[in-house]
């Protein structure tokens, strides 16, 4: 088969998530006075969450779905440490990306919060969309100086302590409408156009990186109903509304015995997150409500 053979035969998908609580995907290190941090790019600083992450959870999602534990294995491998007889053992038939940040929700004094995102994340954001072959036009956002931001409205903006001035965008509207149609039902247009500002890359790195959620949290002794001494550590969370993609292709089966194509493949997993039940638990903290989050899926449409 060729090069060319074998990418037509694959599927891919683009998940749109957006956060319904807060999400804490660790990093199992500590950084700059945070215990507990969250995952970032290497390169941007930007958050993220790792592709083996998001694997891990769907995963988890499967085998706790009515049908999904029939094909768990079919779908992402047999599981780490599990002795395998001969012939058991292969890889999962999905190829699942990072979750990569869109848009980020920051206080605002115009209103409860903005969806705040910059040009290049725009920009990157439908480059993957090419590259996985979504029929989504592309939304060309030019980049705005460092004190002013692109938006549906005109005059003072404050974003966290930062004031800019706001002119009005035609890429707002039609990037509202796209995402909207992308969320799975969890993005509504009219909000995302009254709400969701452009700024320069610069300052969409800096909000990235220091406006997220840094809560304290304790441990108290059971018997004395008093901190516990030592049981004091700082955890950064992703807050509420975030919104992240995470690219994904399915392959034929390659698990022995199954004749599963690749647009078989991709049809199982969309069942696990059906429309009207597409919630996905990620990051951890599970027991404590966090890491919520609605799941768009969108396929390739096959000529």
């Amino acid at each position: 088969m060729t090069d060319k053979e074998t990418i037509m035969s694959n599927q891919s998908a683009l998940l749109l998530l957006t956060t319904e609580t807060a999400l804490h995907a660790g990093t199992g290190q500590s950084v700059s006075g945070i215990d507990l941090p969250i995952q970032r790019e290497v390169h941007t600083g930007w958050p993220c969450v790792y592709g083996s992450s998001v694997k891990g959870a769907l995963r988890a999602h499967a085998f706790h779905h009515e049908t999904g534990k029939d094909y768990a294995v079919e779908l992402f491998g047999p599981e780490l440490g599990r002795t395998l007889g001969e012939g058991e053992g292969h890889a999962g038939a999905l190829l699942i990306g990072d979750a990569l940040l869109l848009a980020l929700p920051v206080r605002s004094l115009q209103s409860a919060f903005k969806w705040v995102t910059c040009p290049q994340a725009v920009e990157r954001f439908f480059k993957h969309a090419e590259r996985l072959g979504l029929q989504v036009d592309a939304v060309k956002v030019s980049k705005p100086d460092k004190d002013a931001a692109f938006g549906n409205g005109e005059g003072t903006l404050f974003l966290q302590e930062f004031r800019f001035e706001q002119t009005g965008n035609e890429a707002i509207n039609t990037l509202a409408q796209t995402l909207a149609q992308m969320s799975g039902g969890a993005l509504q247009q009219e909000a995302l156009q009254q709400q969701l500002v452009i700024v320069h890359d610069d300052i969409f790195t800096f909000l990235s990186q220091n406006a997220t959620a840094v809560n304290a949290h304790i441990a108290i002794d059971a018997q004395t109903k008093t901190v516990k001494d030592g049981a004091l550590w700082y955890e950064e969370t992703l807050p509420p509304e975030t919104i992240l993609y995470v690219p994904l292709t399915a392959t034929a089966s390659r698990k022995r015995g199954s004749n599963k194509s690749a647009a078989e493949v991709l049809a199982c997993f969309e069942t696990l997150l059906p429309v009207g039940n597409n919630w996905l638990q990620l990051g951890g903290n599970e027991t404590t409500g966090m890491g919520w989050c609605r799941v768009g899926i969108n396929k390739v449409q096959q000529a």
